[in-house]
């Protein structure tokens, strides 16, 4: 009885498996014939508000000058280069609402703070009367660190609102996660290059 016992269970137990091991492989059996791997990341990546494409600063600079940044809006990453190209990094990040709020091109950082304040653009109160100035603190849109662009009002800094992070929501900056955009600071030299893509 005991053996008879144990083989149900067995067989119920590879049964189990079986059908698992079917479902994990339906992806794969059911994937459209004829498309290629690189054709569905690049779908995919059109669709994914995290998924990153890859960047090479040498399409796009001389050299990695001080530092390197390129902030690609459409994959929303930034991507980091030291002086010697052995430190890289990317970071997830938030980018402007619209086309229309959207600065692309060369820039560079011009200087850095720690705690910034935040004082609405005219644009941001036409659009929003109550916006008012705001001290450093937590609830500061600018998060704990910003770096100031050449571009009046163009910054790349932290947010308190990690919603936004992956998404389409600021009024031009590129926004990390406070405690990304700390890491970033701290290895980013004034007279870095930058690049909005």
């Amino acid at each position: 009885m005991k053996k008879k016992a144990f083989d149900d269970r067995f067989n119920r137990r590879g049964a189990l498996m079986a059908a698992l091991g079917a479902a994990l492989a339906a992806p794969v059996v059911l994937r459209p014939a004829g498309v290629l791997a690189s054709e569905r990341s690049d779908r995919f990546a059109r669709r994914n508000a995290s998924s990153f494409r890859a960047q090479d600063w040498r399409d796009h600079f001389k050299t990695l000058g001080k530092a390197t940044i390129i902030a690609d809006t459409a994959s929303r990453a930034l991507h980091f280069w030291d002086a010697s190209g052995s430190d890289y990094r990317i970071y997830p990040t938030s980018v402007p609402i619209s086309e229309e709020l959207t600065k692309r091109g060369h820039t560079q950082v011009v200087r850095k703070r720690i705690g910034p304040d935040w004082t609405p653009t005219a644009s941001m109160v036409a659009r929003n009367p109550d916006l008012r100035y705001m001290p450093p603190g937590p609830a500061n849109p600018l998060g704990t660190h910003a770096m100031y662009l050449s571009w009046p009002a163009y910054l790349i800094h932290g947010t308190h609102d990690t919603r936004k992070i992956g998404r389409p929501s600021s009024d031009g900056c590129i926004g990390l996660y406070n405690h990304m955009i700390e890491e970033l600071f701290a290895i980013t030299p004034v007279g870095a290059q930058v690049l909005i893509l």
